[in-house]
């Protein structure tokens, strides 16, 4: 294997770029224990004071993903559900949501800028240009500023080969999806590129109105000109257009009547990120890199989730909306490392800026609804058709300067042997300046909040180590939020609009205690992590004495569990990893409603909906020695049962879900299928209800029984 470091490549983290000759278990093992994203520069798992799980080269390669969460799902202590063509929330010590208490990294840059945080960040994602994916559990705020509060995910990209590479790809299951691929770059002197492509296709699934299509493309070029100094530019562009299929009611559920009520609901975005980065290494204890970037992405939704209907009020009518929201990204930051003889003192500091002017609108349809036969107060929609639209009745209409500015440092020392204590801090400030058209107002806003946290390695032993660690984190509210209309305010109301300008940030406590074990000569790996977090200043819905919600920053939560994850590998043959999660989340201070005459006031105690306690995923691999090349595996996902409701009356079961994968290598060409849902289980993503005692169940319904089929050619020019 040959080394190349660069010290600060994007985010500081040493690039092992490796030739065709295969590498040697000390080595590979070596790669595995060094991270990046937890400290901005790479450092060694047992010097790292936080749970960080990596998903490497070699796992993202064998599992052939048609999306990534059925790559990051792998990580102990991580949900990612899927939504349908590679949309999806996330759970990483909170519950399954759609919040903005994630951070989505694409090599150490936040994919979004602070306040335009996008749920769905992550189906901007070429699979086929991952290197690795690092994810970081709890709030890393202190170094990454807001949103970075359950966890942080950073995929970072291949890197230009020595050798020349080029590799391309088909891939198609029987539903319709089908996509192709294709990678390649080399090193020519100085120079070093890589570029690679992917077109995904999906008609005729097995839910109806379910078709979507996604281009991407990302380029890569390193100069190196001089042995100490390195230029480097990154580039992404991606077109995503997808049918939004929504949820079914319990009987077609049931049934597999995979119908969606929708014709018409879509969400179509493109994104454009640009950078530049200058490193220079000033000596081996020294070194510092400026990177300038640009993003540019519109969305544009008529989302399902937008629909709103009452059984109770008007049954046959509900609204919908249509909504657009673009932003640019003009940005730059700087990090320098400094390292020092005393105390093995390591000194990592940066500073950010970013302006990102925003336009968001959005406007009322009326729907027409077609109910299915049913019981008075328990109706369900069979279909709906737009009756009118309405581009002149906005729900929301501003533009927005958004002014982001940071600064960051982190101390690490050895005050004695085999002790590492790291202490860091940030501070960020939000800046909006808007234009409400809604009521023609201007003005700003500042979100600020100062983060810190501590934390000590003790490795006590060259086989096991423990760490601790107090974090805080932070998330300001998203100005969709902010702009969205008080009650009884606007529109035909004759009151002049109000808006949630009084909105507060939330912030988050964390406390956390972990370590790892390896026994076996290597061969039996473990690491665990016990965590308690509890939010404050959580925004909610509190329902008013007129039966209309008030948007309020004042709810308080608690998280607690313990994350584990173990590999052990008996053999050359065999692999075996388990990992998962036993989780409760809690309200605390989650007042539900000011309405005298509803029967819960409060959810104080109760179980947050969509936090199921247990969840985790394990496989067992197999690589016989009498066919080298070929590769087996079958994969184990748990999701326990939740809570559908706030008020805990009705629980989903959840589900064990088996996938099976198996693929081999002939010279440069490498076949595989995966069989995903093996026994064809009925379950679904995500099951939720209203708070009502009527209330029907929504479900996300997951595919059947899927088979996966895919070719591709590897071709490696050695030197």
């Amino acid at each position: 294997m040959k080394k190349i470091c660069f010290t600060l490549l994007i985010i500081g983290q040493c690039v092992f770029a490796q030739n065709t000759t295969k590498q040697d278990t000390t080595k590979t093992q070596e790669l595995e224990n060094i991270f990046v994203t937890a400290n901005r520069t790479a450092t060694l798992r047992k010097e790292t004071p936080v749970a960080i799980s990596k998903l490497t080269a070699k796992t993202i390669n064998e599992t052939k993903a048609t999306a990534v969460y059925e790559i990051i799902n792998k990580t102990p202590g991580v949900l990612m559900v899927n939504l349908g063509n590679e949309q999806h929330m996330m759970s990483i010590r909170q519950p399954m949501t759609t919040n903005a208490y994630y951070l989505y990294l694409e090599d150490g840059l936040p994919i979004r800028p602070m306040g335009i945080f996008n749920h769905n960040a992550l189906l901007e994602i070429n699979q086929f240009n991952l290197q690795s994916i690092e994810v970081v559990k709890g709030p890393v705020s202190s170094l990454y500023g807001p949103e970075a509060v359950g966890g942080t995910i950073n995929l970072i990209s291949l890197k230009p080969p020595v050798d020349p590479e080029f590799k391309f790809g088909v891939q198609a299951d029987n539903y319709g999806y089908r996509r192709f691929q294709a990678a390649g770059g080399a090193t020519i002197g100085k120079v070093g590129f890589h570029i690679a492509g992917i077109s995904s296709l999906q008609e005729n699934g097995w839910m109806t109105y379910s078709d979507y299509n996604k281009d991407n493309l990302n380029a890569r070029i390193d100069y190196n000109i001089s042995p100490s100094t390195r230029l480097i530019s990154n580039t992404m562009y991606g077109k995503y257009y997808s049918d939004m299929s929504g949820s079914v009611n319990e009987e077609a559920f049931n049934n597999r009547t995979y119908k969606s009520t929708t014709d018409f609901t879509y969400r179509k975005s493109e994104a454009l990120r640009t950078r530049l980065t200058l490193e220079h290494d000033w000596n081996n204890s020294s070194s510092s890199y400026i990177t300038g970037y640009l993003r540019d992405n519109k969305l544009g939704q008529n989302p399902s989730y937008g629909i709103r209907w009452s059984p109770t009020v008007n049954p046959t009518t509900a609204k919908g909306e249509v909504n657009s929201n673009n932003f640019k990204s003009y940005g730059a930051i700087g990090q320098h490392t400094q390292k020092f003889d005393f105390l093995n003192t390591k000194i990592v500091a940066g500073a950010l800026y970013d302006y990102s002017p925003v336009t968001y609108w959005s406007y009322v349809i009326d729907l027409k609804a077609n109910l299915n036969p049913g019981e008075t107060g328990k109706q369900t929609v069979d279909s709906y058709q737009i009756i009118a639209e309405h581009p002149d009745s906005k729900l929301a209409d501003y533009t927005a300067d958004i002014f982001n500015t940071a600064g960051y440092a982190q101390l690490s020392f050895n005050p004695i042997e085999k002790l590492i204590i790291t202490i860091g801090g940030r501070y960020d400030n939000m800046k909006v300046n808007y234009e409400n058209g809604l009521d023609n107002s201007t003005g700003s806003k500042i979100y600020d909040k100062a983060t810190f946290k501590a934390g000590a390695n003790y490795n006590p032993f060259e086989f096991a180590g423990f760490y601790g660690n107090y974090s805080q984190g932070f998330a300001p509210p998203g100005i969709t939020s902010i702009f969205r209309t008080k009650p009884g305010t606007g529109g035909t109301t004759g009151i002049p609009a109000d808006f949630y300008y009084n909105l507060s940030p939330a912030t988050f406590n964390n406390y956390e205690i972990g370590g790892w074990i390896t026994l076996l000569e290597n061969k039996l790996n473990f690491d665990y992590a016990f965590y308690y977090m509890e939010g404050k200043n959580e925004l909610l819905n509190v329902k008013l004495p007129d039966n209309s919600t008030d948007y309020r920053s004042a709810g308080e939560t608690r998280h607690k569990g313990i994350e584990f994850g173990a590999t052990y590998r008996p053999s050359k043959q065999f692999n075996i990893r388990a990992g998962g999660t036993y989780a409760q989340h809690t309200y605390i201070d989650f007042k539900l409603s000011d309405k005298p005459s509803d029967p819960i006031q409060n959810l104080d105690g109760k179980e947050m909906p969509a936090a199921p306690k247990w969840s985790g995923n394990s496989e067992i691999s197999y690589y016989p020695n009498w066919l080298p090349n070929l590769r087996t595996s079958i994969e184990w996902q748990l999701v326990g049962s939740y809570y559908q409701d706030q008020i805990n009356t009705v629980k989903y079961d959840g589900y064990n879900l088996f996938n099976a994968r198996i693929g081999y290598q002939w010279k440069s060409i490498e076949i595989y299928g995966n069989v995903l849902n093996l026994t064809d289980k009925l379950y679904a993503y995500n099951v939720s209800r209203a708070n009502t005692t009527d209330a029907q169940p929504t479900y996300t319904a997951a595919a059947p029984r899927t088979f996966v089929f895919g070719i591709q050619y590897n071709l490696s020019l050695k030197k």
